[in-house]
């Protein structure tokens, strides 16, 4: 049960942080028998984002590409469905181009990235993948017409270019990815999407009736995070109110007005709402003026 559960943020997760570089469909058929590619992504033609942003899986999104995320480590049976579902649509964009009298361009055809939180040395050399030259420990590529690389998330390095793959892997990785992901400045453009995503997780988790040691060390490491965010969103949205229930009484939110902002927000809602309806602008500067 758990593993439909991360397939889903996996899927989901993807699609948040790839969508804004071009199309991306996730859970997309494929011809033959009944197959899903979990996510299928086509990069925009003109890039107005900066795909350094996402690190490494910004390298894998330069081009069209499947990703294909696994919870448990992927095995051989898995990794060939993977290649037989890009083989697939590597023959739907054949049949295409024969009926259009043209030939399919290599920049057309999809790169398979297999997703797996480890990779054994034999699992690797089974398939004949092997290190990327210009590519990052982990990153193990088959022979080039293949078109595919299975990741070992476990074997990424520790920095910020692994950091949105590691999101995806187990246990201690994902830890301490989750760790580098509340580092993060408030403003990055995917941290907020990312811990949201995080906390459904958390919440589906929560509810499974036998969660794994895995699963419930990752609820345990995401709840105080969860509190936080909660308890800190809470105090955002009473600053608001605040803030607007003093520019309907008094036209503008000048310095000293804003100055007393902090102070009130100490007292409980029940509390400071009355004040800021009934007192007048020099009675609440001389009560909490002197407070900040």
């Amino acid at each position: 049960m758990t593993r439909f559960i991360h397939d889903q943020f996996a899927k989901d997760y993807l699609e948040e942080l790839l969508k804004p570089y071009g199309e991306v469909q996730a859970a997309s058929r494929v011809a033959g028998e009944v197959r899903e590619i979990d996510v299928l992504f086509s990069p925009s033609a003109e890039q107005t984002t900066n795909l350094e942003t996402l690190g490494l899986l910004g390298r894998f999104a330069e081009f069209p590409a499947i990703l294909e995320p696994y919870r448990n480590a992927a095995s051989k049976e898995e990794i060939c469905d993977c290649v037989l579902k890009l083989l697939e649509v590597r023959g739907a964009l054949q049949r295409e181009a024969n009926r259009n009298n043209t030939s399919v361009q290599d920049s057309t055809v999809p790169k398979l990235w297999i997703l797996t939180p480890t990779a054994s040395a034999t699992l690797l050399s089974g398939f004949g993948a092997v290190q990327g030259g210009d590519w990052l420990p982990g990153v193990h590529f088959m022979a080039e017409y293949l078109r595919t690389a299975i990741v070992a998330i476990h074997q990424l390095p520790r920095t910020q270019e692994t950091l949105w793959l590691r999101i995806l892997g187990r246990g201690r990785v994902q830890a301490q990815a989750i760790d580098e992901l509340e580092a993060l400045p408030s403003n990055h453009p995917f941290r907020r999407a990312t811990l949201e995503l995080l906390y459904n997780l958390r919440q589906n988790l929560r509810v499974n009736q036998s969660p794994e040691d895995d699963d419930r060390e990752l609820i345990m490491r995401l709840e105080p995070l969860y509190q936080q965010d909660r308890e800190q969103a809470k105090l955002e949205g009473e600053r608001l109110v605040v803030e607007n229930l003093l520019r309907v009484r008094f036209g503008s939110l000048d310095n000293e007005l804003s100055a007393i902002i902090s102070p009130l927000l100490a007292l409980l809602p029940e509390e400071f709402t009355p004040l800021l309806m009934q007192l007048s602008r020099e009675e609440l500067i001389a009560r909490f003026g002197g407070q900040s």
